[in-house]
């Protein structure tokens, strides 16, 4: 029985490869992703490990994400440290992010999401992870040293003048030094700038007499976590957080997991829709190759071959496709993870990644993924084959036993059913918001499978209507291809299934990024009252000072700054929103429901909806904590608000800068004169912010509704190409269901050829057959997608997504294109039928 299995591989190699190719796609995405994400995992461990010394002193409270809250250790702090037995050196140093590098052609120095860092400089190697290659370090104001990647990539030199956007005006600088970062140099696609302590503390910080860390190393004899006792003791202050050198690195090390944990989930997801995927050309594959050989299994079955042995024998086949699938698919990971870094630094990211690290668990992974899920769906087939009486060897018209349609439609209704159960509770019930979409993704799902179930029993009837135009158009070869089509509802249903899902997908997601542009204009209309928006192009904060220059353009009338700081009210994790009070009212439609804006620099606005939900009254007083300070307001204001565009909580700017936030604006919202032109102002504004401020970007209303639709659309445009593997994996099915068709319907073909039949004639029918399949298969997609997206759009609709917007012409190009996807699927075996001998075909069993 072995050396037949293996006979029957070599016999239907090319099949085979097929459907391995699916489990190839799929098991590469998931190796690719561990591999890629484990090197990203690797690269920052090793980077923190090297920064650290032996005892690292930090605020208890990180600083805000935003960038406009950074919390910072006295400087008086550093004495009674190295006061501290056991103590060998101890230095304070100022290390933030929000900065912005100009380098010498004038253009802002961008890192596609990586941080940009500006620190102080030490040139203790116990304590620094600074080490001078050209140059010296910076000692006075006027004086910046610049790390090697960075000066590499943007060709600075020493002696060169560069600038740093800083918290207040521009700062110009001349390069005395470049550095290497440890040992390797690699900052994983950051930048740093090192400056001196006191300007350092000037320009990043407030000029506070402050740190944002202190490093500390110990005597000889004195181990870590002794000498990070001692110093705790000695500080003893709760807003201040001492670890030793190995806590420390490991916690940024995790945070960063965490961080890296969302690409990892994205991309396993695709890589779980590509093996659904393939799971059903695997069926079709082994289902038509077992009902092709079901003579000869019934002849072993005669001979003496138990139905174990049978089953066995397939299971076999299915466990070597698997078994070379997930092989290539490992090695394709490697390939892919590649790839994955190349596609991070064409956006402007790299990681400088170095070695790629491989772990035993990616490659166990790997060969369950794709040997397991091979083997289960090859099993059902296997089953069926095993159930072949010896007796049939002897009859000419031997066929696998079917099953009656009636069982299998129940099952799909119930799971269809199930799913819209699952969708109606998501849709009314009542819980966040990811509750909500998660319910809708689990009905969608049962959906999804429900009608991949169903879908046999209403093959013919759907098909007949597709192929109604294929018949009136083509004539005999069309109702031919219709017929073949509807002849075989299992092979039809689940070779267009494969497609189905892929489309559905697709659908959903144009559906939910349509609904998503179309809620964004919408929101932009009803609530900005501005005519010109100001932001950084690299979404950080930027100094108070372009407000002022702003307001001098000709056909400003007014300027109303928005800032945005991550904190806490009442021990509820918040972002909290600061406005200019005297302005807000002309750059926002507030429509104010209770309360004044007059009270509102030492108070507190929310929106209605929140307070009702939340039972919050005006004059109600919270606790207000940001990194740098607390406060108790009252609440003075309640806004109508508009989700997704503005809601939550709103202060003044004053009220975050007695705060201790620093006084540096996310955007600007701008109001120009009734007589001026937005889009001339516009223009004017970013002419007269190009040359101290390139890393800002200025729009109109329309310009700026149009660039996040952009955004939008790149992120859209990402997720087709992803899902782009499914249906790769669906043309194969397509190709795989219709080369085993026509080894099937040989004699078939061979008399159709006796009679008149051209070879043109059979290439056509095989085409066609192959168009209403693929089009069949996308129409079910694009019901199911649509109505998912529709419902998810539901789902999330109180974060912002509130106007539904179904992209019909979007969606109409998709059917076309799967027109297209099934005369590309029938090129090679439309040839191969045409091309039969027709007398060894007619004698073909």
């Amino acid at each position: 029985m072995l050396r037949l299995t293996l006979r029957n591989l070599g016999a239907h190699k090319v099949r085979l490869l097929l459907s391995g190719l699916a489990i190839v796609i799929g098991v590469a995405f998931v190796a690719g992703t561990y591999v890629f994400t484990d090197t990203l995992n690797k690269t920052f461990k090793d980077l923190f490990s090297s920064t650290v010394s032996d005892v690292e002193i930090s605020p208890a409270v990180s600083a805000d994400s935003n960038g406009l809250s950074i919390p910072t250790i006295p400087a008086s702090v550093l004495a009674t440290v190295r006061a501290v037995p056991g103590v060998a050196r101890a230095e304070g140093s100022v290390v933030t992010q929000n900065v912005v590098l100009i380098g010498p052609d004038g253009k802002a120095v961008t890192t596609g999401g990586a941080p940009t860092l500006a620190a102080t400089w030490s040139d203790d190697h116990a304590l620094s992870p600074y080490r001078i290659v050209s140059g010296r370090g910076p000692t006075s104001a006027g004086e910046i040293a610049v790390d090697s990647q960075t000066a590499a990539k943007h060709d600075i030199k020493i002696g060169d003048t560069i600038h740093l956007l800083t918290v207040g005006p521009r700062e110009t600088a001349k390069v005395t030094g470049i550095f290497r970062f440890g040992q390797s140099g690699g900052l994983a696609g950051a930048t740093l700038v090192a400056l001196d302590l006191k300007t350092a503390q000037q320009v990043l910080i407030g000029g506070k007499d402050a740190f944002t860390g202190i490093s500390v190393k110990s005597a000889p004899g004195v181990s870590q976590a002794v000498l990070a006792q001692r110093v705790r003791t000695a500080i003893d202050d709760s807003s201040i957080k001492v670890q030793t050198g190995k806590q420390a690195a490991a916690e940024q090390a995790t945070d960063i997991q965490n961080g890296l944990r969302f690409v990892n989930i994205f991309l396993l997801v695709f890589a779980g829709v590509a093996l659904f995927v393939g799971t059903f050309i695997i069926l079709i594959t082994f289902s038509m190759l077992v009902a092709q050989r079901t003579r000869e299994l019934a002849l072993l079955r005669a001979l003496g071959a138990s139905r174990r042995q049978i089953t066995r024998s397939v299971v076999f086949e299915a466990f070597a496709v698997g078994l070379v699938g997930a092989t290539i698919g490992l090695l394709g990971g490697i390939l892919l993870a590649l790839g994955l870094k190349g596609l991070f630094r064409l956006f402007g990211v790299d990681f400088e990644t170095g070695t790629l690290v491989i772990l035993p668990r990616t490659v166990i992974v790997a060969y369950l993924v794709g040997v397991v899920v091979t083997v289960a769906v090859a099993w059902f087939p296997a089953r069926r084959a095993a159930k072949i009486p010896p007796v049939a060897a002897m009859r000419d018209d031997v066929t696998l036993p079917t099953r009656s349609l009636h069982v299998r439609f129940v099952v799909g209704a119930i799971l269809a059913g199930l799913g819209v159960v699952a969708l109606a509770s998501g849709l009314v019930g009542v819980g966040s918001a990811g509750q909500t979409a998660s319910l809708v993704g689990l009905g969608a799902f049962l959906v999804f499978v429900g009608v991949a179930v169903l879908s046999p029993a209403i093959c013919r009837p759907v098909v007949a209507v597709i192929g109604w135009p294929v018949r009136r158009l083509f004539g005999a070869t069309g109702t031919l291809a219709v017929q073949n089509a509807q002849r075989d509802r299992r092979r039809t249903a689940s070779t267009a299934s494969a497609l189905m899902i892929g489309m559905a997908l697709v659908a959903a997601f144009g559906t939910l990024g349509a609904s998503t542009t179309a809620s964004t204009d919408a929101s932009i209309d009803q609530f900005i009252g501005a005519d010109v928006i100001v932001y950084s192009q690299t979404f950080t904060p930027f100094s108070a000072e372009v407000a002022q220059r702003v307001q001098q353009v000709p056909g400003v009338k007014a300027v109303s700054p928005l800032r945005f700081v991550n904190g806490k009210v009442d021990g509820s994790s918040q972002q909290i929103v600061g406005v200019d009070p005297a302005t807000a009212a002309q750059a926002f439609n507030l429509d104010l429901q209770g309360g004044s804006l007059k009270d509102l620099p030492s108070g507190l606005a929310l929106d209605k909806q929140t307070a009702q939900d939340k039972g919050y009254k005006l004059g109600q007083t919270f606790t207000v904590k940001i990194p740098t300070g607390t406060a108790q307001l009252p609440l003075v204001t309640l806004y109508k608000g508009v989700k997704g565009a503005f809601s939550g909580w709103v202060t003044s700017n004053a009220e975050l800068e007695r705060l201790g936030a620093l006084p540096q604006d996310s955007q600007l919202y701008v109001i120009a004169y009734d007589s001026a032109n937005g889009a001339k102002v516009a223009d004017d504004i970013g002419k007269a912010l190009a040359s101290d401020y390139p890393n800002l970007k200025v729009q109109d209303r329309s310009a700026y509704k149009q660039s996040i639709r952009d955004q939008v659309n790149k992120l859209l445009a990402l997720i087709y190409a992803l899902l782009a593997l499914a249906v790769i994996i669906a043309i194969l099915g397509i190709i795989n269901t219709l080369a085993l068709s026509v080894v099937e319907r040989t004699r078939e073909i061979g008399l159709l050829r006796a009679v008149g039949t051209t070879r043109k004639q059979m290439r056509r029918m095989i085409r066609l057959e192959s168009v209403v399949i693929a089009i069949y298969g996308a129409l079910l997609g694009i019901v199911l997608g649509v109505a998912y997206g529709a419902a998810l759009q539901h789902a999330v609709r109180s974060q912002g997504i509130s106007e539904l917007s179904i992209p019909y012409g979007l969606l109409a190009v998709f059917v076309v294109l799967s027109g297209f996807v099934g005369v590309l699927a029938a090129v090679v075996p439309a040839r191969r039928a045409a091309k039969l001998d027709v007398l060894k075909a007619i004698a073909t069993e």
